[in-house]
């Protein structure tokens, strides 16, 4: 059963501490689209940084890209997205709106929430239809078929069209990867469930390119190699999982699909796709470009297409879980007070969280604030570091803690003396005094 009240705290969260604002709000917004705040774009930049990190710069096998967001309209033809990329779309004369037909049965009819669209008295739902999601647009100044292109419903064609360029450059060797991270387009018919479905999204893809006779063996590698970073991030337990698609749900080419799958609060959703694509994707290309799209293998003296697996991540999906799985609310005992009192926090990994650690002067004098922005300055120079000197320091750390901020250092009168100040743990609340001088290596380790 879907639990609405901990999206709608979410949600709330998410634009009063500055992650996340609906895309246009003043003109009363455009549906499907998300602006991210100070502390979501954070967010989702360390998302980002971490994946590149893990799966480009710390390998050698695999190399960087960033490909065009327009492309060549045959790119989409060969693809098979011009003619396949669609949704089934039905009209209610009604009330006019729209909706996917195939899920209708978790649609909410308009006039009647309680009833799905085509149970209530006065519905009028047409036949279905296909609906492709590709965006159009159209390249000069002349609006006409000849120049029409499309914004990218996925980042993976750029890698396929750039695949030999990739290899005559680099001199790289199979097996070896294509990474990117970029934005995707998708005409949504119905955006839904805050950001998880949205017509704008940043995806994170791989394009792992193996020889035919090893690609099953790659498959299973990089299907629990991808299942097992969400965990070292945070999601664990019974609301990560790792489904294998049966028989009668893989594309005409795909030999394996996998999907790392999170348990929203609405229930399961798709954060990534495995999949063992074949070497129907270079074939299409070659097919399409009449261009040599093959692999020469020097050591073997073997020619051939390779196979492909694609690990492709949702930077936007992923962001959503992290969101959910840190958020909670608590009743603790007030740090000054002594009385019950309700935290909320959000307890995200040190490596994804927006700002690493927060530094407050105790009161606006004696010093403290010098001291304290001392040490801010100093730590700025290594990771994100936050100042705040404006009221109560217990709801300074409350401000902290629903930000998702890991530690706190507060700056007192024993500082002066002893040239120690207090760190505060965002999940534990415990409070242990630091040097000054031991800071900074002890948040990067601890980080």
């Amino acid at each position: 059963m879907a639990d609405t009240t901990v999206m709608e705290k979410l949600v709330s969260l998410c634009k009063r501490r500055g992650f996340i604002f609906p895309g246009s709000e003043i003109y009363g917004g455009l549906n499907g689209t998300w602006d991210y705040g100070p502390l979501g774009v954070e967010l989702l930049r360390n998302i980002k940084n971490a994946w590149w990190h893990d799966n480009v710069t710390s390998r050698e096998d695999i190399v960087g890209l960033d490909s065009a967001i327009l492309m060549q309209r045959t790119v989409w033809q060969a693809s098979g997205h011009e003619n396949n990329f669609t949704d089934p779309l039905v009209d209610c004369k009604t009330c006019k709106s729209r909706f996917r037909a195939d899920q209708i049965p978790e649609s909410q009819c308009p006039r009647k929430p309680s009833k799905h669209p085509g149970e209530f008295g006065e519905c009028q739902l047409t036949e279905a239809r296909k609906f492709n999601l590709m965006f159009k647009t159209f390249v000069g100044p002349i609006e006409e078929n000849a120049t029409q292109v499309y914004l990218r419903p996925e980042t993976a064609q750029g890698i396929f069209v750039n695949f030999k360029n990739v290899v005559d450059s680099t001199r790289i060797k199979v097996p070896f990867g294509i990474a990117q991270i970029g934005k995707s387009f998708r005409n949504e018919i119905t955006p839904k469930q805050f950001i998880f479905r949205s017509r704008e999204f940043e995806q994170m893809e791989i394009e792992f390119f193996c020889h035919p006779g090893s690609s099953a063996e790659w498959y299973q590698r990089w299907r629990d190699e991808r299942f097992k970073w969400y965990q070292d991030l945070g999601l664990k337990g019974d609301k990560l999982r790792l489904r294998e698609h049966a028989a009668d749900e893989l594309s005409h080419y795909s030999q394996g699909t996998s999907d790392v799958e999170y348990l929203f609060p609405w229930g399961w959703g798709e954060l990534e796709g495995i999949a063992h694509r074949g070497d129907y994707d270079l074939k299409q290309h070659m097919q399409f470009s009449g261009k040599d799209l093959t692999y020469f293998d020097d050591e073997k003296k073997e020619r051939f297409i390779p196979h492909v697996i694609e690990p492709s991540a949702g930077a936007t999906r992923s962001l959503l879980a992290f969101l959910c799985e840190a958020f909670a609310e608590e009743t603790i005992t007030d740090e000054e007070s002594g009385k019950q009192d309700t935290r909320t926090v959000l307890r995200l990994h040190p490596r994804l969280a927006p700002v690493k650690a927060a530094v407050f002067p105790l009161v606006k004098k004696d010093g403290m604030p010098e001291r304290a922005m001392a040490i801010y300055k100093d730590l700025q120079k290594h990771f994100a570091v936050f100042y705040d000197e404006k009221g109560a320091v217990g709801r300074r750390y409350r401000r902290q803690d629903e930000a998702g901020t890991p530690f706190c250092i507060t700056v007192d009168g024993q500082t002066a003396q002893d040239q120690t100040v207090t760190l505060r743990e965002r999940d534990s609340m415990k409070q242990e005094r630091v040097g000054v001088d031991r800071l900074k290596g002890l948040l990067l380790e601890r980080m």
